[in-house]
């Protein structure tokens, strides 16, 4: 398909003596279709050609070259040159590209040949799988899947927190009180109680928390009975996760969690100590972080015990000689950023920086209540995520019964949209705002929602299911499909590819949110605007292509942020 950008670019510098690669970056989209297709703000050459963008623009105009079948004319609004598209080349290219990759349509192999690791999800096993872990596990969920579909091969590892001091609690809890709780039934709801009360009662007496360093340091130096009940509890939480994950389509390529790691830091301890990084602090072993504006990592408490620091120290060092990889990404919480910067420059200062350069937080905000409240298992306000979907499914079944009550597949259609609801209400918006919890605003189903999307999508397989047929492409006449509406459509098709390439380089799902609502709603004009199925079959048939083009991309756009399609609601 031609890159429209390029061909553009290619003759502004052609006529300019410029680099076409760097003004390629300079082109935009004008916010409204009558200002033209593409727009060149030649104020961006002001500085290097010394000169008005006014002046700019008409020298260019006067000098380029145009290629008619791409473009039909070229106009001058202040300092922009602004370029209009052939319609019939754009919806010949666009569709034949469509029929061509089908629902590989707006793929590239950018990433080919390279190892792109996503780290994410990753809950604290021993309790229950809460809200909270939403916004890890579909944000990386749908991160995955993009780079996927940009020729990545993509590893996606889910860090179980099953390490640590937050499991000694675990651990120091159930020594304490297991006889005071029902664990035959329930066993994961009782243990959060446990956890709960444990950290409660910490508050009011410190000596609590070194009960939970003394059973962690057991286990960490192989007790039997430690280590039996370490695998029980890890061996649980895993079985309840995954329900969650099935409901969420969710998989990952590796369960390595910071106890895998647990026989692998000695030796990175020690190059700390060899490379003179580790120094003495208030009887615990530190990296010394001042100069670099940071608080010094600790790697070593002054229990002798090892912290999430040395795991993610090692584990990061792990990966690099695994997996070689091109980019790491980290799907965490943004209250974890200090953290990250700590990691990230401890192993710098080993001599990895190279590696280190190539990593990236990828940060969101919290899940909050009504109040504003962080949702967490500590404060024992957590709402259970399987629990939550669930009641999406009736929720939503309980409007087909209502609506349409003979609708065939009736549960497989409630999973899809109860799910998918509550999928795209996540990745709608910015991954850095923080998502207020909220019943009415996670099950909306009106306006800009999965839902809305879904039902765009339906409606499409529901007009070529009555015309009973997809014309094939070379009986399609695009001269046909140029009036406004349906060029507003074909151009976000033709832009596909580039939101998705803008969502990875952004790791910013809610790019291709954004962009499925901008689809739906214009094949929504569209729809209501003309008849697609008509008496004139070649009208008909260019009108048909269309639908089953946006089909086909609303599909695989949702499938990247991890929603199904139904055929039907």
């Amino acid at each position: 398909m031609i890159n429209i950008k390029e061909e553009i670019a290619k003759a502004i510098a052609a006529s300019v003596n410029l680099d076409e690669k760097e003004l390629v970056n300079y082109i935009e989209i004008p916010p409204n279709s009558d200002l033209g297709d593409f727009a060149f703000p030649c104020f961006k050459l002001a500085k290097e050609l010394k000169k008005a963008p006014p002046i700019i623009a008409n020298e260019i105009k006067e000098n380029i070259t145009i290629d008619t079948k791409i473009l039909e004319k070229i106009e001058i609004q202040g300092g922009y040159l602004n370029f209009y598209i052939n319609k019939q080349t754009l919806a010949k290219e666009v569709l034949t590209e469509v029929d061509n990759k089908k629902e590989k349509y707006g793929s590239v192999n950018v990433g080919k040949g390279k190892n792109l690791v996503i780290e994410y999800s990753s809950p604290n096993i021993a309790k229950p799988f809460h809200i909270g872990h939403l916004r890890s596990t579909v944000i990386g969920g749908a991160l995955y899947k993009i780079n996927s579909f940009l020729g990545y091969n993509t590893i996606g590892i889910n860090y179980l927190g099953d390490w640590g001091l937050q499991f000694g609690k675990v651990m120091a809890g159930l020594e304490l009180w297991k006889s005071e709780y029902n664990l035959e039934e329930n066993t994961i709801d009782a243990i959060l109680k446990i956890y709960i009360r444990f950290n409660k009662e910490e508050k009011e007496n410190p000596e609590m928390t070194d009960l939970a360093r003394k059973a962690f340091k057991k286990l960490e130096d192989g007790d039997e009975e430690a280590k039996k009940t370490w695998e029980w509890l890890r061996s649980l939480s895993l079985e309840n996760y995954e329900k969650t994950y099935n409901l969420l389509n969710a998989k990952f390529d590796s369960y390595n969690g910071e106890a895998y790691y647990n026989d692998k830091m000695d030796p990175i301890v020690e190059e700390l100590k060899q490379k003179k990084l580790l120094v003495e602090s208030q009887g615990a072993q530190v990296v010394d972080l001042e100069e670099f504006g940071m608080p010094p990592c600790i790697v070593i408490t002054s229990a002798g015990t090892t912290i999430y620091a040395t795991r993610d120290i090692t584990a990061l060092l792990d990966r690099i000689k695994t997996y070689n990889f091109e980019k790491m990404i980290y799907v965490v919480g943004s209250e974890q950023k200090l953290h990250f910067s700590q990691i990230f420059k401890v192993v710098e200062l080993m001599g990895y920086g190279d590696y280190v350069k190539r990593c990236k937080h990828v940060p969101f905000g919290l899940v909050v209540d009504k109040d504003g409240e962080k949702i967490g298992s500590r404060k024992g306000n957590s709402v259970s995520l399987e629990d939550i979907l669930n009641e999406a499914i009736e929720k939503v079944k309980n409007i087909i019964n209502e609506k349409n009550p003979d609708l065939e597949d009736k549960d497989e259609v409630a999973r899809k949209v109860g799910v998918g609801a509550i999928i795209f209400n996540d990745l709608s918006n910015s991954r850095i705002k923080d998502e207020i919890f909220d019943w009415d605003m996670l099950l909306n189903f009106q306006g800009e929602t999965g839902p809305y999307i879904q039902y765009i999508y339906v409606r499409t397989k529901s007009v070529l299911s009555k015309a009973g047929y997809v014309p094939n492409i070379k009986d399609v006449d695009f001269s046909k499909i140029t009036e406004k509406e349906a060029m507003n459509i074909i151009k976000l098709l033709y832009s596909f590819s580039d939101v998705v390439i803008q969502s990875a380089e952004k790791n910013e799902p809610s790019i291709v949110s954004r962009y499925l609502i901008d689809l739906a709603q214009s094949f929504s004009n569209y729809y209501n605007e003309y008849h697609i199925i008509t008496d004139e079959k070649t009208l008909q048939d260019a009108r048909l292509y269309l639908t089953y083009a946006v089909g086909t991309v609303l599909k695989t756009g949702a499938e990247l942020l991890g929603m199904e399609m139904p055929e039907r609601m």
